[in-house]
């Protein structure tokens, strides 16, 4: 457990909770709880703050989407993050109350982790109530999930290029990416609609300075799932544009076959009847009869390849081409598979004011 608390006018500076003074008005303090094996130390802060017994054990033991729940003098808030280590989701359980901010998970949070650190040292950060700091986390955990889409947007135009070329690897990164984005697009909705909860909620506990950041928030959270929406759109275009190039590949060669059948047609003919028991065959009692068999299956083989790519059936690879193919090749063999890195976003440069703007802005 590790304790920030503001006070007026003063940056937040993390304390320890027996150090915590017992009026933090005004002010806020944020508690965060990383939870083990044991969480009965919690459920005794809990009990401290007031908190819904019943909540808590959900928090703790229960696997919830993101959701709020009133319990009048306190809100829990549900919140997904998006992990450091692999594209997957962690819960975030967030109890709001008019001087505190209790926040629980169960692995480490980068999102919690960048703001702690970003509180200690802006002052902008410090000012507010505790809900004002709900909301800014919850824009850095939105931002984290924008980062799977700005990722999976950079890289659209290469598996365009894998799927025209039919790359024979495209296939498992497409089902990767799509296992990836579908992890975290389950959460990215029921986000939205607690975001929307929280910025038309008449709770007292949210201040109109906290409900126009839930707004700004919901703002991104909406773009987050339209872009995830439209990230489940383009694989399925990928997929169809690598369909129709292994169709296409496959009637090429059926193409190629087709026409080596045409020109071997006509030379198994003429060796089959050059080779049938006939006493009367032309040129079988001459020494260069077989230099007249082989010369005509040369005039008909080179005739059928002269007929085939004046109707422009088969063409001769340029080399060049062929090299170019191979370079792209190996790139995509060689090219990993796409990881999110960890990022940090700075969220200290929102101030208020620019958010009553865009408030405006939407109402006009």
């Amino acid at each position: 457990m590790r304790v920030l608390q503001a006070r007026e006018d003063q940056p937040a500076v993390a304390v320890a909770w027996s150090d915590v003074s017992q009026s933090v008005e005004p002010g806020w303090l944020w508690i965060d709880v990383l939870v083990g094996d044991d969480a009965e130390p919690l459920i005794r802060l809990a009990d401290e703050l007031g908190l819904d017994q019943l909540g808590v054990r959900d928090a703790i033991h229960d696997g919830d989407l993101p959701k709020v729940d009133d319990f009048d003098d306190h809100l829990l808030v549900v919140f997904h993050g998006l992990s450091e280590d692999e594209v997957t989701t962690y819960q975030v359980n967030c109890f709001l109350t008019d001087t505190h901010l209790l926040t629980v998970h169960r692995q480490q949070s980068p999102s919690i982790d960048a703001l702690w650190e970003h509180v200690q040292r802006s002052m902008d950060l410090s000012t507010g109530r505790p809900d004002e700091l709900l909301a800014r986390l919850a824009d850095v955990l939105t931002q984290r999930h924008m980062a799977v889409i700005e990722v999976f947007d950079r890289s659209v135009d290469d598996l365009i290029d894998a799927a025209l070329a039919a790359e024979p690897t495209l296939i498992a990164d497409l089902t990767t990416m799509r296992s990836e984005l579908a992890r975290v697009r389950r959460i990215v909705q029921p986000q939205r609609e607690a975001l929307d909860v929280l910025r038309r909620t008449t709770s007292p506990l949210i201040s109109p300075a906290g409900q126009r950041r839930f707004a700004d928030v919901f703002d991104l959270a909406s773009r987050t799932a339209h872009g995830f929406d439209a990230a489940r759109t383009a694989l399925a275009e990928v997929l169809d544009a690598y369909r129709g190039a292994e169709a296409r590949k496959a009637t090429e060669v059926t193409k190629v076959l087709t026409v080596y059948a045409a020109i071997m047609l006509p030379l198994s003919l003429i060796a089959g009847i050059f080779g049938m028991n006939f006493a009367n065959l032309p040129a079988l009692d001459s020494d260069r009869g077989w230099i007249i068999a082989a010369g005509a299956m040369v005039v008909v083989l080179v005739g059928s390849l002269v007929v085939f790519a004046a109707l422009g059936w088969i063409r001769l690879p340029s080399g060049r081409k062929a090299g170019s193919l191979l370079g792209r090749g190996l790139v995509e063999a060689a090219r990993s598979p796409v990881k999110l890195v960890s990022t940090v976003v700075d969220v200290s440069r929102r101030p208020a004011s620019r958010t009553r703007r865009r408030s405006s802005d939407r109402s006009t």
